[in-house]
C-alpha cells in the first residue's frame, strides 16, 4: 500500500471526523458550563506559546520496516504498534539493539494505530474500523477487544484514563474498563482548534502529540486543551538516513524513572533519545 493513498484516505475521512468532532465539542461545552449562560467578562488572552528545539542523547537502531503508530517504553522494554494493512503488529523491542523480542501480528483487515499501558495490559488502537485490541503486557497474548465510534490515531494513559486522538481537534478520556468517554478536551492553538493530533504521550502531567504530516510535536495542557508549548524535531533524521519509503515523524515514548524521552518516526532506520532546549515564546 502506498503512503500517498493513505493521505488520500485520512483528509477525505477527517471530512466526517469535523461533524465527529463538533459533536464532541458540544459534549465538552455543556460539561463545562451547566447549561448556563456566562456574562462575566472575557478572559484575560493566554500566554504565548513556548517554542523548543532538541539535542539528540543517543541514538540506537530502530527497524526500518517498523510503520510506527504507537509506541511507549515500559519495564526497561520499548513497546511498539506498527499500522499498513496486512503488515500491522505489536512489538516488545530492546532498546539497545532494536531486535523485536516478541510480535503479535494484527489480522490482515485492520490497519493498527496508537498504543498505551496500564495495569499490566497494552492496548492497541485501529484506524477506521472502531475496535481497540487487549494484550497481556508481559506476553502480548490477546486478551480481548473493545469497540468505539470515530477513527483511531493516537492514545496514551496518565494511569487513571486512557487519553485517545481520533485524528480531529478532540481529546477523549475513556474508561479503561469500558473503552466508554468520561470526558473530552479541545485542544486549541493560539485559540484555534489544532486537528491532526497523531500519536500521544503522556508527559509529567502533559500531552505530547505528533501533529501529522508534520515535525511538530505539540505540548498541551489536559485539563484546558490549550498548546502551551511547540517542539520542533526538523531535521532529526538525517538526509542521508532518508530512502523513498521512510515516512513521517511520528512516535514518542517516556521513560518516567529515567527521566528519558525517545522520538522516532514510520519506516525510521534510528530511534533518538533528545533532550528539549527552550527557544522562547512566541506563535510559532
Amino acid at each position: 500500500m502506498r503512503i500517498y493513498r493513505r493521505s488520500k484516505l485520512r483528509v477525505a475521512a477527517l471530512a466526517a471526523g469535523v461533524v465527529m468532532a463538533a459533536g464532541w465539542l458540544g459534549f465538552v461545552a455543556r460539561a463545562g458550563d451547566g447549561g448556563q449562560t456566562n456574562s462575566a467578562a472575557p478572559p484575560a488572552a493566554p500566554a504565548a506559546i513556548v517554542n523548543y528545539t532538541y539535542e539528540v542523547v543517543n541514538t540506537f537502531p530502530h527497524d526500518p520496516r517498523a510503520f510506527t503508530q504507537g509506541l511507549l517504553f515500559q519495564d526497561g522494554m520499548l513497546f511498539e504498534s506498527t499500522g499498513l494493512y496486512g503488515q500491522s503488529n505489536l512489538r516488545q523491542v530492546e532498546l539497545a539493539t532494536g531486535n523485536v523480542l516478541r510480535f503479535t501480528p494484527v489480522p490482515g483487515e485492520f490497519f493498527a494505530e496508537g498504543l498505551a499501558a496500564m495495569d499490566g495490559k497494552l492496548y492497541q488502537l485501529t484506524w477506521t474500523n472502531g475496535k481497540a485490541f487487549v494484550y497481556d503486557a508481559r506476553t502480548l497474548a490477546k486478551q480481548g477487544e473493545f469497540k468505539y465510534t470515530g477513527e483511531g490515531w493516537g492514545l496514551t494513559s496518565d494511569d487513571h484514563w486512557l487519553i485517545m486522538s481520533d485524528g480531529t481537534s478532540v481529546i477523549r478520556f475513556l474508561d479503561p474498563a469500558t473503552f466508554k468517554a468520561d470526558h473530552a478536551i479541545n485542544v486549541t492553538r493560539n485559540g484555534a482548534p489544532q486537528t491532526y493530533l497523531n500519536e500521544l504521550e503522556y508527559v509529567k502531567g502533559e500531552i505530547f502529540a505528533n501533529i501529522w504530516q508534520t515535525d511538530w510535536v505539540a505540548r498541551i495542557d489536559p485539563a484546558t486543551g490549550r498548546i502551551t508549548g511547540m517542539i520542533d524535531f526538523s531535521n532529526l533524521l538525517p538526509l542521508a538516513d532518508r530512502k523513498p519509503e521512510t515516512d513521517v515523524l511520528n512516535g514518542i515514548a517516556y521513560d518516567p524513572a529515567g527521566g528519558r524521552l525517545f522520538v522516532t518516526g514510520k519506516r525510521w532506520p534510528k530511534l533518538f533519545e533528545v533532550r528539549l532546549k527552550k527557544k522562547g515564546a512566541g506563535n510559532q
